[in-house]
């Protein structure tokens, strides 16, 4: 089965059209539309239909996004204040099937490297109308028992808008310096034996 990408279209009727296909409810605002990386961006060895990320190394060096998240208890992080420890910035949705798949994986990869590698999971859902409206995403988390990942929701998408990827789940290495080592758009088996490979240039 081929997989199906979760893109953010500007226009609505397309957007109606992919949710119809995908089962998946449109609810966030649309980023820019990613340009081709085709040279930069290839398929992970090994990886199933599943998870087929595509690692993208053409923004290498750049440095840490100027960017606000909060969480449903209205506690902030700055993105910038993550300078000083390898970080793994993963973009997802709640509506969005493989970044949801790929959730539990993330889990295990923040548990195996407690302490080295911060994992920083950014939803792109947007904020409830109703705030009396329980918080779908931290209660994902809690559900679930993902213990070591955060529930920062990101409502102006802001951050999909600065990697201007289009495309959900979306995740950011960098390394202690705050310099990007990769991107990768698509989703990832983060328990699979590449994981470390992939990780480790950020960790030396």
């Amino acid at each position: 089965m081929p997989l199906i990408s979760f893109r953010l279209p500007m226009v609505a009727a397309l957007a109606a059209g992919i949710a119809m296909l995908s089962g998946c409810d449109r609810e966030t605002r649309a980023p820019a539309q990613p340009q081709s990386s085709a040279s930069a961006a290839a398929a992970e060895p090994g990886a199933s239909e599943a998870f087929a990320g595509k690692i993208d190394r053409s923004h290498a060096g750049s440095v840490l996004p100027k960017a606000m998240v909060t969480d449903a208890k209205g506690a902030k992080l700055n993105i910038e204040s993550l300078a000083g420890k390898a970080v793994l910035i993963n973009l997802w949705a709640t509506w969005c099937a493989p970044c949801v798949k790929e959730l539990p994986t993330l889990n295990e990869l923040a548990a195996r490297h407690a302490g080295r590698l911060a994992v920083v999971t950014v939803s792109q859902d947007m904020a409830p109308s109703d705030p009396a409206q329980p918080d779908k995403i931290s209660a994902m988390m809690t559900g679930r028992h993902y213990d070591h990942l955060p529930a920062w929701r990101d409502p102006d998408n802001t951050l999909a808008f600065f990697y201007n990827s289009g495309e959900l789940p979306t995740s950011v290495l960098y390394d202690a310096h705050g310099h990007e080592v990769w991107r990768m758009v698509g989703a990832h088996d983060w328990a699979a034996p590449d994981s470390a490979a992939l990780i480790a240039p950020a960790l030396n």
